[in-house]
């Protein structure tokens, strides 16, 4: 063995050995991870996400993954010459809009997942909030400004929901058995519709039901910045609320860290915002020192 691979062996080693404290920390924890954005699209980010989950659960860790797929059902519409509606940058989910939208999500983006996972070397159920009564949903309500009046008026958005009650027997029932659930943001309201739900919200409801000890959101960007442009490692729900106020935080980040909020105020140990582009940014983040993304804790303990 030569000198540089004695230095490559004795750095994997070292990073084993930083990994050791949270591999027995966390024994026994759910990490629910919100996946979704670039690394759906890409077949080497997918194979090295589907590895790291396998690693997770490898190690004790039991790992829930929700996905998004909004792109898929938009090409799907398409394809099908569904037309969308939009209001205010939202899509209205009609009745055909949600049947396409739970053959997209529980379907062919579910068992793709599933099967990433299997070729790694895991076991994953893949699911809907649907199945054994995992996510109650409820209609979800918008208002906007009419423009000359200035009057708030109601948005019917059809089919789009937000998560009520969340219970997680399946979840639990599965990571005993050693499996690892794959969770389409997809649940039924107690009028009996289904409903279509944001990934980062189901995301954030389940692991707040869960009392996870990490909400993971994969993203396209590298996390918070600041208004140099660097990153803001470890926020609170106080620091959030300020950066909003001054416009340091704004659009898509704005609906992803209520999620991270909203998440620890209910349970969750602490949530993180990372680059899903980045080759295992979950494990950089989790397992060693150096971490990555913006990590959200209630009170900044």
């Amino acid at each position: 063995m030569t000198a540089s691979q004695d230095k490559q062996m004795l750095a994997k080693a070292e990073t084993l050995i930083e990994a050791l404290p949270y591999f027995q920390r966390y024994a026994g924890r759910s990490f629910v991870v919100k996946y979704g954005g670039h690394a759906m699209g890409d077949p080497k980010a997918a194979r090295d996400f589907a590895e790291d989950i396998v690693l997770l659960k490898a190690v004790g860790i039991n790992p829930v993954v929700v996905h998004g797929g909004g792109p898929q059902i938009g090409a799907m519409l398409k394809k099908l010459g569904v037309e969308s509606q939009f209001i205010d940058g939202l899509r209205v989910t009609d009745k055909a809009t949600a049947e396409v939208a739970e053959m997209v999500l529980s379907g062919a983006i579910n068992k793709e997942l599933v099967g990433w996972i299997a070729q790694a070397g895991g076991k994953a159920l893949g699911i809907s909030g649907k199945d054994a009564g995992l996510v109650t949903a409820s209609k979800v309500a918008r208002t906007t400004k009419d423009p000359d009046s200035q009057i708030e008026q109601a948005i019917d958005l059809g089919f789009v929901g937000e998560p009520e009650e969340v219970d997680t027997t399946i979840l639990e029932t599965a990571s005993k058995a050693g499996m690892i659930p794959i969770v389409a943001p997809i649940g039924a309201g107690r009028d009996g519709h289904t409903y279509n739900i944001n990934a980062d919200t189901m995301a954030g409801a389940i692991a707040a039901a869960l009392g996870a000890a990490r909400l993971f959101l994969l993203t396209d960007v590298s996390g918070v910045l600041d208004k140099q442009g660097s990153l803001l490692t470890d926020l609170t729900p106080a620091d959030i609320a300020k950066l909003r106020e001054d416009g340091t935080i704004s659009g898509g980040m704005i609906p992803k860290l209520e999620t991270c909020v909203k998440a620890v105020e209910a349970g969750c140990e602490a949530a993180v915002v990372l680059d899903g582009r980045v080759p295992h940014a979950m494990l950089l983040e989790f397992f060693t020192s150096r971490g990555a993304g913006t990590l959200v804790r209630a009170g900044g303990d």
